[in-house]
């Protein structure tokens, strides 16, 4: 599947890695604290520096695939990830800006 390029496979990826980034996140900075997910989300949601570091985090994780899918390639796949990336983005600024 990962050979595949296509767009849509670019989206999904770019969306769910910054998904896989927060959870990494959250296993290494908070699990050990006795933190449940649920917490964590609500840390997010109050403290503003905290969803920038764990977006920062989520987007370095965008931006291995990225590398991977440059090297190897497949631009229709690369451009769904720059798709989700741009939209991981503006939806964190909103969060800030708004929240």
């Amino acid at each position: 599947m990962l050979k595949k390029d296509d767009i849509k496979l670019g989206l999904v990826l770019g969306l769910l890695t910054p998904l896989l980034g927060l959870i990494i996140y959250y296993f290494v900075a908070f699990y050990s604290r006795n933190v449940g997910f649920i917490e964590f989300l609500g840390f997010l949601k109050q403290y503003k520096s905290l969803l920038t570091a764990v977006s920062s985090i989520s987007l370095v994780a965008n931006a291995v695939l990225f590398t991977f899918y440059v090297n190897a390639r497949k631009d229709k796949t690369l451009r769904g990830i720059f798709i989700a990336t741009i939209i991981y983005c503006i939806a964190v600024l909103v969060i800030k800006l708004v929240g």
